[in-house]
Order: structure tokens, then C-alpha cells, then sequence
């Protein structure tokens, strides 16, 4: 892959993850209708997925989350805040969300969606834990409440996760079967 390539291909890969992750400040004027129907999920996966370099999958995704939270903080706060101790455990989530769409090999609507639901159920399991929270006792019994108040926010990042991917991946997929200097040297190959 020449240079030029993939200067290219990652110029185009940015600019889908930061598109998609200015929806979530458009997600604020309506945060009762689409809470947590976000693409944090897809941009994740997709940067996973995409990017030939690692730490690229892994940095680009995580800096426009971040920068979205920056925004999205000031916006409900009306200050500027980096981070609180319960945005850890989001934030972990996240680079295991890039991991997983790392292992996706082939972009297809079966494996796009598996992933999707995998990352689901782990981010409901995962980010509930009750370590740093104070909504709920520090219990097995406060992590299952906590879990149960979870479900419908769950619903709605799966929700988003499959709009957001076939979003992405699928706008990327068609980009790149029109644009062949999209494609990886072993795409090329094939």
C-alpha cells in the first residue's frame, strides 16, 4: 500500500468516526428520546475493524469520544469537566470495543451484528459494575438492580450500534467498491 493510500483511506476512516461522533452532540436536544442511542459503539468497532494501524484503531476513536465528552459535559454542566471516576470503566469499555472489531476479518451483516450484540452485552455487564457509582449499594443485589435499570438503555445503544455500523460499514464497503484506493494491498490481492 503506497503512501498516498493510506493517507487516503485514513483521512476517509477520520472523517466517518468524527462525523458519526458529532451525532452524539445532536443526541443532546433530545436526551430522553435517544438516550444512549449513540454510534460510540460502532465508531469503536468500526475504527477496530478499519484501521491497518493498531494504535490508530485504537487512538482515533478514543480521542473523538473523548473530545465528544468534553462538549457533551459543558453542555450539561455548563463547565468544562475532563472526567469523573464512573467515566473509567466507559472508557475501558471502549478500548475493549476497539479490540473486538479488530477481530472482525470480514465486514458482513452477520458478523457486523454479532459484534454489535457481543459489545452490548458486555458494556450492560461491564459498565454497571457497581465500583464507582453511588446510585445503587455496592452489592451483588445493587448490581442486579443496577443492571435491570439498565435494559432500556441497553435496547437503546443496540439500537444505535445497528444503525451506526450499517452506517459506517456499510457507507465504507461501498466506498470502497467504487474507490479501489480505499482497499488494503491484501483486498487488492484477492
Amino acid at each position: 500500500m503506497t503512501l498516498q493510500k493510506i493517507n487516503t483511506r485514513n483521512a476517509v476512516l477520520i472523517l466517518m468516526i468524527v462525523a458519526a461522533g458529532a451525532f452524539r452532540l445532536f443526541a443532546y436536544n433530545y436526551p430522553y428520546v435517544l438516550s444512549n442511542f449513540n454510534p460510540v459503539g460502532a465508531i469503536a468497532l468500526f475504527g477496530g475493524a478499519y484501521f491497518t494501524d493498531k494504535w490508530k484503531a485504537y487512538l482515533v476513536p478514543l480521542l473523538v469520544l473523548f473530545v465528544s465528552d468534553l462538549f457533551l459535559n459543558h453542555l450539561y454542566s455548563g463547565h468544562w469537566e475532563i472526567m469523573d471516576k464512573s467515566s473509567i470503566m466507559v472508557y475501558v469499555f471502549f478500548l475493549l470495543m476497539v479490540f473486538i472489531g479488530s477481530l472482525i476479518k470480514k465486514a458482513n451483516v452477520l458478523n457486523v451484528f454479532a459484534v454489535s450484540l457481543l459489545g452490548v452485552v458486555l458494556h450492560w455487564l461491564l459498565t454497571d459494575i457497581p465500583l464507582f457509582g453511588t446510585l445503587y449499594p455496592h452489592t451483588f443485589s445493587g448490581y442486579m438492580q443496577s443492571l435491570t435499570a439498565a435494559i432500556p438503555f441497553e435496547k437503546n445503544m443496540l439500537f444505535g450500534d445497528i444503525v451506526f455500523c450499517a452506517i459506517l460499514f456499510g457507507g465504507f464497503e461501498l466506498a470502497k467498491s467504487k474507490y479501489t484506493f480505499l482497499r488494503t494491498n491484501r483486498e487488492v490481492a484477492v
